[in-house]
């Protein structure tokens, strides 16, 4: 499989999950753009994968200011002309300690919102920026990067803000690839599963590597590939 002559966007990318992403795109030879909210740590990241041969390069987004992801993707697109692919990578997880067992009662305004912000409102705000380009090109690939915390099906206590958002995602997945689903743009959310990041922790099973297979599958779909539906070790999972 090559991506040679694709543009790619991979949000909060400077570590962990999305910076294997974009190395993974890379290696495929997409011209991949790291975003990151500092701007140092996406150069010196986008910087040592450029070392390996890769075309990769970064630009500051900070996803909680529509302004900053308004002008990342200006910028991608006044450069490139283009973008075909996009991955919503970027998130927080901010249940106070320990999440598995946080309550409701617990959970603040101010955690909910950011969550929201962060989880949510940066993949709508970015999908609206994309979007118009990738519709007048004719084609496009979305991954949004949801959790299976977020899953209606199994939804539990626990988690409260991170669970609600992540959710939120999926809905807001699902409505956006019902509107474009006769054009060639796929536009699917997926859960990369329990991962060894600074979010996920040490004691996690899987790595960045195992987690970033299923965001590539859905990057590189085909024109008959799914969209609008929610993916874990590239299999359907109910919503």
């Amino acid at each position: 499989m090559s991506l040679k002559g694709r543009i790619a966007l991979v949000t909060g990318a400077n570590r962990g999950l999305g910076h294997e992403i974009v190395r993974q795109l890379a290696t495929l030879g997409a011209t991949t753009i790291l975003a990151s909210r500092d701007r140092a740590k996406g150069e010196k990241s986008a910087a040592a994968l450029s070392a390996l041969g890769l075309e990769v390069s970064s630009v500051p987004m900070d996803v909680d200011e529509l302004g900053s992801i308004s002008d990342a993707v200006t910028r991608v697109l006044g450069k490139f002309r283009r973008l075909d692919i996009l991955v919503n990578n970027a998130g927080v997880l901010l249940d106070p300690e320990p999440g598995s067992t946080a309550s409701v009662l617990q959970t603040t305004r101010e955690q909910l919102l950011a969550s929201f912000t962060t989880n949510t409102l940066a993949a709508f705000h970015t999908m609206q920026a994309v979007l118009p380009a990738m519709c007048e090109q004719g084609y496009g690939r979305i991954v949004n990067i949801s959790s299976r915390a977020g899953q209606l099906d199994e939804l539990r206590s626990g988690f409260p803000s991170y669970r609600v958002s992540k959710t939120a995602l999926n809905s807001l997945t699902r409505v956006t690839a019902a509107e474009f689903k006769s054009r060639d743009i796929k536009i699917n959310a997926m859960c990369p599963g329990w991962l060894k990041t600074a979010m996920g922790g040490a004691n996690a099973p899987l790595t960045v590597e195992d987690g970033a297979r299923t965001a590539i599958w859905l990057a590189t779909l085909p024109p008959d590939g799914p969209t609008g539906g929610f993916f874990k070790d590239m299999k359907h999972l109910p919503w």
